[in-house]
């Protein structure tokens, strides 16, 4: 057996930036001690890696996690716990519940149904899975369960059911416009409710103890018209910059209506697979209200899956897509929030906090809005970077005399549309780039296009909405 290919001429880059970040700590500002230079060093290198591709993405995770540890950085002790973090184990549980789905054939038979109603246009399926994501959003606190568990496995239906697979190379057909909507439909729909992702409680928290109350009720009344404008128009966005192959199935429902007649009355391993999935759902929807974490709600079913017979402990350890997330994404979260640990993120919030003094209120908000967003780009958690940041940006706005609750809002609307930014902004973005579907560069290219239109709507015409009923 030969060699594996490596890309070495992508190990340039990472290494010359990284090795001049690491060299000019003499250099760096006093308030940052010289580990922490030399971990942003590594870290910058390897979201470079990540980049330039030298290794597949799993690969370059591993360089910059063993750099950390090699250069005691981080002790070993203390890395190692990376793999711990919930969020990977939850998106790799996803690909087993989607695996799920496949081997009973129940994703292939929701796909015909959702044919069957959706299906004479591929915009209206970009539709119905807006539809989906919306209708659960506001009980499920965890995206990346709401993307990776709930909507994948359909769009993988979907995508099979009409020969458009990565592993086909014929993903353009159908598949990546489905997936890259459902991404940014995901991005929607979590800044639209305050429990529709974890980050969003973490804001209200840090608003409340800045004397900022949010309840579910406010956040519902800001953000319900720049998301559903953002709704409305996106899938549609999505659907002229990136087009589908196919755009029109006119015998679809006449076609879909044969193909579950043919496979005839669900089965038992069906009913089983729907039961499971109804049960995670459920679990997700209440997780926040009972205590319940959603990587263990993601375990249960899983477990469930194996002792039905669904899954066998090979289809477990098959599944690649699963595991190479659980490496990358783990050692990521890990770099970033050692930032936030050692000092990085903390004097980048002070820093742009004092430099800003003596401006009027709306250019301040407007400076935090944008460098709060791009600053995602070395976040690979939107936790991490609410827990780290929002509070010192929040405090900033307020006493600079913008109106409490207008900084607040915007600040956990950004959380939300920041997501658009990287394939690993965070959960959802790394459940469905995974898959193959979407290139990493035309991931970039797109989401950069439609950030500047979610900070457009929702910080525009948000603000304008909030100020017409009254929140500021």
């Amino acid at each position: 057996m030969g060699l594996a290919k490596v890309n070495y001429k992508g190990l340039i880059l990472p290494l010359i930036i990284g090795l001049l970040i690491w060299f000019s700590a003499p250099l760096r500002p006093a308030e940052l001690t010289l580990n922490s230079w030399h971990l942003l060093a590594i870290f910058i290198a390897t979201i470079i890696g990540c980049i330039t591709r030298p290794l597949p993405i799993a690969g370059v995770a591993l360089l910059g996690f063993t750099w950390t540890t090699l250069l005691n950085v981080v002790p070993m002790k203390t890395a190692i716990v990376a793999f711990g973090n919930t969020t990977p184990w939850t998106i790799a549980m996803a690909y087993l519940i989607a695996r799920g789905f496949i081997n009973t054939g129940l994703g292939h038979r929701v796909a015909l149904l959702f044919v069957k109603w959706f299906g004479r246009h591929t915009l209206g399926l970009g539709y119905a899975l807006a539809g989906i994501d919306l209708v659960t959003s506001p009980a499920t606190p965890s995206n990346t369960a709401r993307a990776g568990g709930i909507v994948l496995p359909i769009i993988d239906s979907l995508a099979h059911t009409f020969k458009s697979t990565p592993e086909e190379g014929t993903q353009r057909k159908m598949g990546s416009y489905l997936l890259f909507t459902e991404f940014h439909v995901n991005v929607i729909t979590s800044a639209m409710f305050m429990t529709a992702m974890a980050p969003n409680i973490v804001a209200v928290g840090l608003a409340k103890q800045l004397g900022v109350n949010i309840s579910w009720i406010t956040w519902f009344l800001a953000g319900i018209v720049p998301g559903l404008i953002c709704l409305l128009i996106v899938p549609w966005i999505i659907y002229k910059m990136y087009p589908p192959e196919i755009k029109e199935t006119p015998n679809a429902k006449e076609w879909a209506t044969e193909q579950l007649d043919a496979i005839g009355p669900m089965k038992l391993s069906e009913k089983l697979m729907l039961g499971i999935f109804v049960i995670a759902i459920v679990l997700w929807m209440i997780s926040s209200f009972v205590g319940m974490d959603a990587t263990t709600v993601a375990f249960i079913a899983v477990a469930l899956l194996l002792l039905t017979g669904i899954l066998t402990s090979k289809d477990v350890l098959n599944e690649t897509g699963a595991w190479n997330v659980v490496i990358w994404f783990s050692v990521l979260i890990f770099l970033a929030g050692q930032l936030n640990e050692q000092g990085i993120i903390p004097w980048f919030s002070h820093t742009i906090s004092s430099s800003m003094k003596g401006m009027s209120w709306w250019i301040i908000m407007l400076v935090l809005v944008l460098v709060y967003f791009y600053a995602h780009y070395f976040f690979a958690s939107g936790t991490a970077q609410v827990t780290a940041m929002f509070g010192a940006f929040l405090s900033v706005a307020m006493s600079a005399g913008v109106p409490h609750m207008l900084a607040a809002m915007l600040l956990a609307f950004v959380a939300a549309a920041y997501s658009s930014t990287t394939h690993y902004a965070n959960g959802p973005a790394s459940a469905l780039f995974s898959t193959g579907y979407v290139t990493q560069a035309e991931w970039w290219k797109m989401n950069f296009v439609l950030g500047l239109l979610y900070l457009v709507v929702f910080c525009g015409i948000g603000s304008l909405w909030m100020k017409l009923i009254g929140l500021w």
